[in-house]
């Protein structure tokens, strides 16, 4: 059921890739200036933690919850031609 990509959707593709990326890049900047008084844990302290972090357990979450529905929900494109 998956359409063949245009060039089109290629181009869109790799501009939200450089949207996404220039947005941890910015996250990852302000994260310098952001107070850091009490930090319970050491990561706490390091700049740009968070947003790495959040970034790849988002990334993680994705792939696994594509891998899980692949492997159990999706059924053969001939499932209701039985």
């Amino acid at each position: 059921m998956s359409r063949k990509q245009t060039p089109e959707d290629q181009v869109k593709k790799k501009k939200r890739v450089k949207v996404l990326a220039s947005m941890l890049g910015l996250l990852m900047f302000l994260d310098w200036f952001a107070p850091r008084h009490h930090a319970h844990f050491f990561w706490d302290s390091i700049p740009g933690f968070s947003a790495v972090f959040g970034f790849i357990a988002c990334a993680i979450l994705v792939f696994f919850s594509k891998g899980i529905g692949h492997a159990f929900l999706m059924k053969r494109e001939d499932y209701y031609d039985d």
